[in-house]
């Protein structure tokens, strides 16, 4: 009987430390690792592919064409950490684009208080989330479902449905597109605003309180109020924070599109949404790193970059897309299986 229990023991011991056990408690603590080596997999295979996407002219506008989904990916992030959603982002920003380019346009604003009144129209929109969510007690999902359609309507209700075009548009508005150029590499201003998100919400994140507290609701949200954690101020923050970073993505994608359009980026939810859960944020909320977001939005424009140049069909782009997601769920819900 004693061996029987010892071989039980010993078959257990060395299951914990089974290779596959060892890789499943590495992406535990560092989820942006299985991201990163599907990222620098997609950029293998697509320079064999096709020789020209490695070149420095390829990846400055790949670039650009990441920055939007990236910023408002800071965003979702923090809200998904929270395990919450936020179905509403690319409402939010196209409603704040609008706000300022009108109010620069026909409104005759100096463009500096446009600016600044469209990101405050985006924070507030972010802090009407975060009220429904908080104070009304309503799930995240229904409530974003909501405004998106409600920010949506106003965006278009607000604008007449009609475009600005950039020559339309003060300076301040439209700075973010310039940028300057190593050799045939080129970024704009607008990828190095997104840099600076990213840092200093990484910070934030990781050295702050308030960052804890983040994790803190989002892993156990019972736990961390019997611990005094201010749950539902948290939550309201978060909201507000990330209805803040949309605005700023607002004008990243004024400099980037040259034009305010209220049909800017209809797919940006599911982008938005597709790379923090490709970038190893669970979306059962307490486990997730920005350079994993920052990852998973280069994947997905690193995907739709590539086999646009193979010349793929935009329908197979999406559905290559859509199956990214799904894998992505299922190894992040085998990662959550991990034994301390």
């Amino acid at each position: 009987m004693s061996q029987t229990v010892e071989s039980a023991a010993a078959e257990f011991a060395r299951r914990q430390h089974s290779p596959l056990q060892k890789v499943q408690h590495q992406l535990h603590s560092r989820p942006w690792l299985s991201p990163l080596f599907l990222l620098l997999v997609a950029f293998i295979a697509f320079f064999i592919a096709t020789p020209t996407f490695l070149t420095a002219t390829s990846m400055g506008i790949l670039l650009q064409q990441t920055a939007v989904v990236a910023c408002l990916a800071v965003g979702q992030t923090i809200i998904i950490l929270t395990a919450g959603i936020d179905l509403s982002v690319g409402a939010i920003m196209v409603l704040s684009m609008m706000v300022m380019a009108t109010l620069a346009k026909d409104g005759g604003m100096p463009g500096v208080i446009a600016l600044v009144i469209g990101i405050a129209f985006a924070t507030a929109a972010g802090a009407l989330n975060g009220f429904l969510v908080t104070r009304v007690n309503l799930p995240p999902f229904i409530v974003t479902l909501g405004t998106l359609s409600i920010f949506t309507a106003i965006a278009l209700l607000y604008s007449g449905g009609s475009s600005i075009q950039a020559e339309h548009l003060p300076r301040i508005l439209n700075i973010l597109g310039e940028g300057f150029s190593i050799g045939d590499f080129r970024l704009t201003w607008g990828i190095v605003v997104v840099v600076i998100v990213y840092i200093v919400m990484g910070f934030v994140l990781a050295q702050t309180a308030w960052g804890r507290y983040v994790y803190a609701v989002g892993d156990d949200p019972e736990s961390a109020r019997l611990s005094g954690v201010p749950s539902k101020r948290i939550l309201l923050g978060v909201y507000t924070v990330a209805g803040l970073i949309y605005g700023i993505a607002a004008w990243v994608l004024i400099g980037r599109a040259g034009a305010a359009t209220p049909n800017a980026v209809p797919d940006a939810n599911l982008q938005s949404i597709t790379a923090v859960v490709i970038g190893g944020t669970s979306l059962f909320g307490g486990r997730g790193r920005l350079i994993g977001t920052a990852i998973g939005a280069l994947i997905v424009q690193t995907l739709q970059f590539g086999l646009s140049q193979m010349g793929v069909d935009q329908q197979w782009r999406v559905l290559a897309t859509g199956v990214l997601v799904i894998v992505a769920v299922a190894v992040d819900q085998w990662i959550r299986k991990v034994k301390a």
